[in-house]
């Protein structure tokens, strides 16, 4: 069986939310529609220079990318994964193979995967409104992780995480450090069941 992946990389350690510092491979399918103007895949921006510097689109099979994992944890993300009609069949498969497995998802779309898979809802709804959280995602998701920019993404969940039993994150965005992190320890002091996440795989220069 085989899927789209825009690049893999092992051994290298999640840097972001409740398993921030924990070792990990990284796969990375091809394909977003949403079109974050901070996405680190050039998905926002199909027709310029920094787009055309990414790695193209490549079919591999699960034995190959199974065969290449050094780490017990393997990260699913994109782009956007549940956007791929072969992503639960993956899962299984890194499942099958021994490895823990997490997901991150804009939360847009679904698919069903095995309820062990870690999941991490980074909603862009408010970059976006095509693209709104499905509600599944509010009862499934481990953790809500949202990347803060102009300090008033949380606005528009914030009552969506009433009854939400998952780990609640803050995230700067990286390319505006200086200005997002101010606005996230802002939100932090008025939004106590909420913890900062920091990218530290980029402060560590890693993939």
């Amino acid at each position: 069986m085989k899927i789209n992946i825009q690049e893999t990389f092992q051994q290298t350690v999640q840097g972001e939310g409740y398993h921030s510092g924990r070792p990990c491979d990284f796969i990375r399918l091809y394909g977003c529609p949403v079109g974050c103007f901070f996405c680190d895949t050039g998905y926002a921006y199909p027709d310029g220079e920094y787009y055309r510097k990414q790695t193209p689109k490549e079919t591999r099979t699960f034995e190959e990318l199974i065969k290449e994992l050094k780490s017990e944890y393997v990260v699913i993300s994109g782009g956007e994964p549940f956007i791929h009609k072969k992503l639960p069949e993956l899962c299984k498969a890194l499942i099958n193979a021994g490895k823990d497995v997490g997901i991150e998802t804009s939360g847009s779309y679904w698919q069903d995967i095995p309820r062990d898979v870690f999941i991490t809802l980074s909603p862009k709804e408010h970059l976006n409104p095509k693209y709104p959280v499905l509600d599944i995602f509010w009862d499934r998701a481990n953790e809500f992780k949202l990347v803060i920019s102009t300090g008033q993404e949380l606005d528009l969940y914030i009552h969506q995480l009433d009854n939400f039993e998952g780990f609640l994150y803050l995230q700067p965005e990286y390319d505006d450090f200086k200005n997002s992190i101010q606005k996230t320890l802002n939100l932090l002091k008025i939004n106590h069941d909420f913890k900062l996440s920091l990218q530290t795989h980029k402060i560590l220069n890693l993939p």
